[in-house]
């Protein structure tokens, strides 16, 4: 049952993706659908748990018809109207442009086409959407929210502008006032490649950042993760822009940015995952990730052992940001090194480096030792039930939600300690019974092999020793990870934005 409230303050949440809504949202609630990534997962997250718990919250987000299986062969203009009057009360405001009506996929591979969609969905926002819901906060996400909040600063509202990606794109005043957005009232409030002069003078040849203006504009902003955040104004990452880093530090040093962990995806647990051979919770796991684990491996061509420690890999093969090239420069080695033990590697993902992967397992002829495949969304759920351990040896992370999952599953992650994996992932201490993972501080093969030492050798301990442990993380990581945890840190910003209660107690 939802709280009562009294005049509570609207919040209008601005998102280009996200993945589902609550019921009672609005008739369409359960069939708008467009995810591509974590972003989708956070913004349906905070929606969903802000709306349970009593706030008066409405979404703005893309009218993607196609993707929201809506015949748009039958879709007359006069058909349309009838449709969108079902939204009448709703909190749900689809921004209406041709560009997203024939789509099947979020974003583009053309950078071109997502700016197009970026303008065409902020032109909306902007210009009948604000105006219709009269928001008292107003709270973006990424590039491609960009402007919204320079607009709200010159409306008088504020303004909370949330960092998922280090993305940006950059476009003059005239390309975005082409495209239907007057920017002249808020220009002031944007972030050029160089200072502007003037209006005229900036208008043709003096570049907006998308993501600088949003950062620079908004009231307050967040990362998905503190010690992100802390590492993008220490500038420990080179592929963070100046003026990026710049304008977050200014906003960390004025006491107005802020981090806050994504949660994972709630639907996704050993107690409910259709994926799964055998569900299981913290008091039956040890059974059934046995049952698992050998459906898994008779599924992939791994040796069929239940008794064998599994690593498996979750996330892309990107050697630019997950670290996968640590892995291959030590795989033989570990194998080799675990042979006895049985220890196997499961990789189910896609990207760049699967070739490098794919051609040491060919080599050392190690298939029923290490698995290589593409991703497989149910594979990978049965790989998170079926593993010990998951590795994710990330360069930089600004959030990462295979670490959460795993613990979900009983699945301990081995991980390097930066940005969201810090955040995530402590030690095990045995003797504490503290911790819920093995991170290493040298990003090198070295550091790798070494944490996963630290996991072969907890895997080595007694039965119960290890029953009695996955069990703990298992039960401490649904306390701390979940949605209502991270709805409540974004009520705690927007309270303090607003100075006054989200919702009445």
């Amino acid at each position: 049952m939802r709280r009562a409230f009294q005049a509570s303050p609207t919040i209008l949440v601005v998102t280009p993706e996200i993945t589902y809504l609550p019921e009672g949202m609005g008739n369409m609630a359960n069939t708008l659908h467009a995810k591509a990534g974590g972003l989708a997962d956070v913004s349906a997250s905070l929606v969903g748990a802000l709306y349970r718990q009593g706030a008066d919250v409405h979404v703005a987000l893309p009218h993607y018809r196609k993707m929201f299986h809506v015949d748009v062969g039958k879709l007359i203009s006069d058909e349309l109207r009838v449709y969108m009057s079902h939204l009448h009360n709703s909190r749900i405001h689809l921004a209406e442009d041709r560009i997203f009506y024939y789509r099947d996929s979020v974003y583009s591979s053309y950078s071109q086409d997502s700016f197009l969609q970026a303008m065409a969905f902020q032109r909306e926002v902007i210009n009948n959407i604000i105006p219709d819901v009269k928001p008292d906060l107003i709270h973006c996400n990424d590039w491609m929210t960009g402007l919204i909040p320079a607009a709200a600063r010159r409306m008088g509202i504020p303004c909370l502008f949330t960092v998922h990606n280090i993305h940006t794109y950059k476009a003059t005043l005239a390309q975005i006032e082409d495209r239907g957005i007057d920017a002249a009232p808020f220009w002031q409030n944007l972030y050029y490649e160089r200072p502007p002069y003037n209006y005229e003078e900036s208008r043709s040849n003096n570049p907006v950042d998308m993501l600088a203006s949003g950062i620079f504009a908004a009231h307050f902003i967040n990362t998905v993760s503190p010690t992100f955040l802390k590492e993008v104004v220490e500038g420990r990452h080179s592929f963070v822009p100046a003026n990026i880093r710049t304008e977050m530090a200014n906003k960390y040093h004025a006491g107005c940015a802020s981090g806050i962990l994504n949660s994972p995806d709630e639907n996704s647990t050993p107690e409910s995952d259709p994926y799964i051979e055998m569900k299981y919770d913290a008091e039956t796991h040890v059974k059934a990730k046995q049952v698992n684990k050998i459906a898994f491996q008779s599924r992939t061509g791994l040796r069929v052992d239940q008794n064998a420690p599994l690593f498996f890999w979750p996330s892309r093969l990107d050697p630019m940001q997950k670290g996968c090239s640590l892995l291959t420069d030590i795989l033989y080695q570990v194998v080799h090194k675990y042979w006895d033990q049985g220890l196997q590697i499961a990789v189910v993902a896609n990207g760049s480096y699967q070739p490098i992967f794919r051609n040491i397992v060919a080599q050392h002829d190690f298939y029923d030792r290490v698995l290589v495949c593409d991703f497989d969304e149910g594979l990978s759920h049965l790989a998170f039930a079926a593993s010990d351990f998951i590795l994710m040896p990330s360069l930089f992370e600004p959030c990462g939600l295979p670490q959460m999952t795993s613990q979900y599953f009983g699945s301990l992650p081995v991980v390097h300690d930066t940005g969201g994996l810090h955040d995530t992932v402590e030690r095990m201490n045995v003797e504490q019974h503290t911790g819920n993972g093995f991170p290493f501080e040298t990003y090198d093969d070295g550091g790798l092999m070494w944490a996963m030492d630290e996991a072969m050798r907890f895997w080595a301990l007694p039965a119960e020793v290890k029953e009695r442990e996955i069990s703990r993380v298992m039960r401490e990581s649904k306390l701390r990870f979940n949605h209502d945890v991270t709805a409540q840190e974004y009520i705690r910003i927007y309270e303090n934005m607003l100075a006054r209660p989200l919702v009445q107690h």
